[in-house]
C-alpha cells in the first residue's frame, strides 16, 4: 500500500510534468492525499483528467463570481479549487456560487474541504443530484452510491453553511441546570479546602 506522503509527491511531480507550476503542482499534491486519505479515488481520477488535460482543452478561471459561465470549454477543476480556496474569505459572503459545468469534479473537493477548515464552516457542492459534504477538511460525506464520481459536472452548485446547533435551546437550558449541581459540589469542596488550607506540619503534632 502507498503511503500518503508517496501518494503526495507523485501527484506533485506529474502536475508539473503536465505543465503547471511547481506552486501549483504543491497543491494538487496535497489534494490528492486528502482524497485518498478519505477514501476517494484521487490518483484515479488525476490520471484520467492528465491523459484527458494532453488532448482537450479546459477554461481556467481566477477570479469567481456568484455565477460563472463558460461558453465553450469546461472549468479546469485544479485551476478552478485553487481559486476558491485563494478567494474563500471573499467567497464565504455569497449564498450560493454557481458554475455551468466543471471537468472531473471530484478533484474540487478537497481544496473546497481545505477552504472548510479555514472559515470554520461546512460547505455543500451539488450537481446532476449528487451531493458533497465538506466537514472542515475532517470528513467528507456524500449520497454518491459508489465510488465513480462523474467526468462532468453540470449545473454545479456550491452553498456555504452557516453553523447552527444541532439541539433547541430548551434542551440546552435542560442540560446546563443540571451541569450546575456539579458548580455546588465544586464550592463545597473548594470551602473544604480553604478550611485545612491554615494547618501546618505543626498543627498534626
Amino acid at each position: 500500500m502507498k503511503s500518503l506522503s508517496e501518494i503526495d509527491t507523485i501527484s506533485k511531480r506529474a502536475s508539473r510534468a503536465v505543465g503547471f507550476s511547481w506552486g501549483v503542482a504543491e497543491e494538487v499534491g496535497k489534494s490528492i492525499r486528502i482524497l485518498e486519505f478519505f477514501g476517494f479515488e484521487g490518483i484515479k481520477t488525476l490520471n484520467q483528467y492528465y491523459k484527458l488535460k494532453i488532448e482537450e482543452k479546459f477554461k481556467n478561471l481566477s477570479i469567481i463570481n456568484e455565477i460563472n459561465i463558460s461558453e465553450k470549454y469546461p472549468y479546469c477543476p485544479i485551476t478552478l479549487g485553487i481559486s476558491f480556496l485563494d478567494q474563500i474569505r471573499t467567497l464565504e459572503k455569497f449564498e450560493k456560487i454557481k458554475f455551468n459545468k466543471i471537468s472531473f469534479p471530484l478533484l474540487v473537493l478537497p481544496f473546497l474541504s481545505r477552504s472548510s477548515e479555514i472559515i470554520g464552516k461546512k460547505i455543500n457542492i451539488s450537481f446532476d443530484k449528487i451531493d458533497f459534504l465538506l466537514n472542515l477538511n475532517v470528513n467528507i460525506s456524500s449520497n454518491l452510491s459508489n465510488k465513480n464520481c462523474p467526468v462532468m459536472a453540470n449545473n454545479v452548485e456550491i452553498k456555504i453553511m452557516e453553523n447552527k446547533d444541532n439541539f433547541t435551546q430548551q434542551e440546552w437550558k435542560s442540560l446546563y441546570k443540571l451541569s450546575e449541581e456539579t458548580f455546588v459540589e465544586e464550592t463545597d469542596s473548594l470551602k473544604q479546602g480553604a478550611a485545612g488550607a491554615g494547618l501546618t506540619d505543626n498543627d498534626w503534632k
